[in-house]
Parts: structure tokens; C-alpha cells; sequence
């Protein structure tokens, strides 16, 4: 059955079965994708995944409560499937929170999300994509012995939400990226360096870059040691404050504040951060695939800062959150999966850069630790109290420059107190992955964080 054809069943019969409802309405919230991953070892191919997927996630908002269900099968059967398992989902439901849908925004943005030219790069050309990858990483240096992983991805999807109030948005999206690990080794001395890369324009895949990227990271802690232990001024290298950004965003969620998971609870309009430290979320981000002219409920979105100048703006908000705050939504609900119940997620999050360059970043740092690494953020570290201590690697900066390589090593704080901790901003601003969200930050400069090392 045809998705259009399928959604107008749907609708219909959910409104036969829920007629005696005083407060009535229902949405489908629709996904379809498609994902490609090549990797290779020694030149060979030895993980190859193509696969696609979709269904179709229903709610249902009967008497003030709302109830979900979802289908990967748009047939007949699925059509009372869902009906009835909404509607009795929504029976059960005892939380007395408003749940809302949304009839609609006056206008969205126009968002490029989708570029034609990746499709015409076949499976051909992408497992010699990550062949070559493979073949740039190891002729970088003579030091570096193996690559350990090496791949090349795609992923295209559409999403859509349709309800029975008028709302109707959907978009496309689609990109391509890959990965490399490599392995130096210098007499008994081992490491590895990883770098990452993804884009939506074709134009702008460089592997030259990647593989020198990752040999350079891999070669350049080969003489790694432990740093003495003390309290250091510390630089966080772009890809390290990202993560640190990523595993602590929850803290900006008002769904999270709201249940007493986050510090910042009733605190806007406070000075949470140094002054230096501007925190945005935009989702009309040029060139992400997280950014989006809707959010999971279908409002219309916009660029906005969590936080200026230090200063502390808003939570991010969903319909929900909002009206239990008596404040406007911020367009940040978010449905990771059709099947998912609504949240809340930010889109692009990324501290604000300056143009202060990265090497003006060390000289400005002068003498402490540039961490280039950081690892355990599941175990050693707690979202909601921002506690953290973290296994890392890095190097010793003295007199404004890169001294000795360290490893073995763990770095301890607070993100709280990081925040306001934060003497200045670099301007090499760069992304993790995208995702439902996607995370960016230039370098960082810490004004003390605690290290133990030898």
C-alpha cells in the first residue's frame, strides 16, 4: 500500500475508534533510509554492509494523554495494529503533563540538505575510496606499520510528519564520509591515530588530508609519557571539548531540568560560563545532516544561543517543556526514530569560535598541557552532577609550543565549573559526526583542571 493511501486509512480509522473522545487528533511520523559502509584491510574488502530500512511511528492524543505505536508493514492490518495499540497506550498513560500536536508554523526554512552529485558515487568508487585511504595513511611515514580499521559510508534518508490538525513537512538528506585508525610503532613504542571526515559535497572530500591527519596523530605520541601530577592550565583540543560538549549536553535539556537531572534548573538569565564562552544551536547549519527546517513535532525552527556572552538564555525546550514553563518552545523536540517518543535534543551544538588561531592558543596557554584525547566518557563521567575523570593523552606545552607527548594520564573536573573556567576560544571550530545531533567546539583554553599522572 501507498503511504499516502496508508496515513489516509489510518487517520480515518483512528477517528471511527476514537469518536467517543471528548479531545481527538493523531499524527504519523514516517522514516526511510538507506546506508552503505565499505572496510578494508591490506587493500581487501572484509566488512561490507549495504542495507535499507523505514516504518511509519502513529500517536494518538485522546483526552489529554497520548499514545504511541509504530509499523515497519504499511498494510491493512497495520492500519488497526496501530490504532488500537495507540489508543490503549494512551489509556495506561497516568502522567498528568499536557501532550500537545501541532497544527503547524506560518512558514519553514529552505534547507539545501540533499546533494545529487553523492548519489552518482557508486559502490565501485567508494570501496576504491577507502582502498586509497588505506594506501595514503600507510605512505605518510615509514613509522607507521598498519592501518587497523579503514572505511568509507553513505547514508540517505527522508522523514516526514503528517497529522490530522494540517501539518505536513518532510525533507531529505544525505552524506558521505569514512574513517581511518592508524598504527605507528618505533622499536617497542606502539600508537594510533584516528581521524574522522563526512561532508555533502563531493568537492570537498580530501583523503591526502585525512590520511596525514591520522599518520601524524599515530607518530607524533609515539614518545609519549606521564606528566607529573598537579593542577595544569589546559588547552582541549577542538575534537576533545566536542566530546566533552556531547556527553554533557543534557544539562541544557529543560525535559531534564524539569525532572531534576540538571544543575540549571530555573537558572536563565544567570552568568553560568566565562565571558568569553557563546554556546549555539542552529539547525540551519550549511553542510550538516543535523540540521533540519522542523523538529519532531513539526515547528518550524531557528538558530538560537543557549547560552551569551556567559550568560545563561534559555533550555532548550519541546511543546511540552515549554508549556510547563509558561515559555515558548525552542523547536528542539526530537524523534531519533520514527518509533521513538518525542524529547528533547539540540541540533547543532557547538561553541561560538573567535579568530584567535590555534597556534596563537598555545602562546596564549604558554606553559601547561594541550589535551588531545580523552577516553571512558561512559564510566568516567556523570551527566547530570558534570562530574568527570577521564583517562587522556596529550602533550606538555612550554614557552607557547608542543613539547613532549603524554599518555597515562587522567584529567579530572567538573563542566560546571569548566565553563566558567574558560579563559579563551580558539577558531578552529570543527564537528563530530552528525546524528540526531551534532556536536562542535573549537579549542578550548582551561584556566586549571586536575591531573594525575606519574
Amino acid at each position: 500500500m501507498q503511504r499516502s493511501e496508508f496515513m489516509s486509512r489510518l487517520f480515518e480509522r483512528a477517528r471511527q475508534k476514537a469518536a467517543g473522545a471528548s479531545d481527538f487528533a493523531c499524527e504519523a511520523c514516517w522514516s526511510t533510509g538507506e546506508s552503505f559502509e565499505v572496510q578494508v584491510k591490506n587493500g581487501e574488502i572484509y566488512q561490507y554492509n549495504v542495507s535499507e530500512g523505514g516504518g511509519l511511528g502513529f500517536r494518538a492524543l485522546v483526552n489529554g494523554k497520548m499514545g504511541y505505536a509504530s509499523t515497519q508493514i504499511l498494510d491493512e492490518d497495520a492500519v488497526d495494529l496501530l490504532v488500537d495499540g495507540a489508543l490503549e497506550n494512551a489509556a495506561l498513560v497516568e502522567s498528568e503533563d499536557r501532550q500537545f500536536l501541532f497544527p503547524g508554523s506560518e512558514r519553514y526554512p529552505a534547507l539545501r540538505q540533499y546533494e545529487p552529485r553523492l548519489e552518482r558515487i557508486d559502490a565501485a568508487q567508494k570501496i576504491e575510496m577507502a582502498r586509497e585511504l588505506e594506501r595514503l595513511t600507510l605512505a605518510q611515514d615509514s613509522r607507521v606499520v598498519q592501518v587497523e580499521d579503514c572505511a568509507v559510508f553513505y547514508e540517505s534518508s527522508e522523514t516526514g510528519i503528517e497529522n490530522t490538525l494540517g501539518l505536513k513537512v518532510s525533507q531529505r538528506s544525505n552524506l558521505i564520509g569514512g574513517y581511518v585508525i592508524a598504527v605507528a610503532r618505533e622499536g617497542e613504542r606502539v600508537n594510533t591515530g584516528f581521524k574522522l571526515f563526512f561532508t555533502m559535497d563531493p568537492d570537498e572530500i580530501d583523503l591526502e588530508n585525512v590520511a596525514r591527519e591520522a599518520a601524524r596523530e599515530a607518530v607524533s605520541g609515539l614518545d609519549a609519557k606521564q606528566a607529573p601530577s598537579e593542577a595544569y592550565r589546559v588547552l582541549l583540543r577542538r575534537d576533545v571539548a566536542a566530546t566533552l560538549l556531547a556527553t554533557f549536553s543534557g544539562v541544557f535539556s529543560a525535559e531534564n531540568a524539569q525532572r531534576g537531572l540538571s544543575r540549571l534548573k530555573g537558572r536563565e538569565g544567570e552568568t553560568i560560563a566565562a565571558p568569553c564562552v557563546t554556546l549555539m544551536d542552529d539547525p540551519h547549519r550549511a553542510g550538516s545532516a543535523s540540521s533540519t527546517p522542523f523538529d519532531g513535532e513539526g515547528v518550524a525552527t531557528c538558530p538560537k544561543a543557549v547560552i551569551e556572552a556567559g550568560r545563561l538564555t534559555t533550555l532548550l525546550h519541546n511543546l511540552k517543556t515549554a508549556h510547563k514553563q509558561g515559555v515558548e518552545t525552542t523547536a528542539n523536540a526530537s524523534r531519533p526514530g520514527y518509533a521513538a517518543p518525542v524529547g528533547v535534543a539540540p541540533t547543532n551544538f557547538y561553541f561560538k569560535p573567535s579568530d584567535m588561531g590555534f597556534d596563537a592558543m598555545l602562546e596564549k596557554l604558554g606553559e601547561g598541557l594541550l589535551i588531545t584525547e580523552l577516553q571512558g566518557m561512559h564510566a568516567g563521567a556523570n551527566p547530570i552532577t558534570g562530574d568527570f575523570s577521564l583517562a587522556a593523552k596529550g602533550f606538555m606545552v612550554r614557552g607557547g609550543k608542543r613539547a613532549g607527548a603524554v599518555n597515562q594520564i587522567t584529567v579530572a573536573g567538573n563542566f560546571y565549573e569548566l565553563l566558567k573556567a574558560v579563559e579563551a576560544v580558539g577558531a578552529d571550530l570543527e564537528f563530530q559526526a552528525p546524528g540526531t545531533s551534532c556536536f562542535g567546539s573549537p579549542s578550548l583554553l582551561i584556566e586549571k583542571l586536575s591531573v594525575a599522572g606519574a
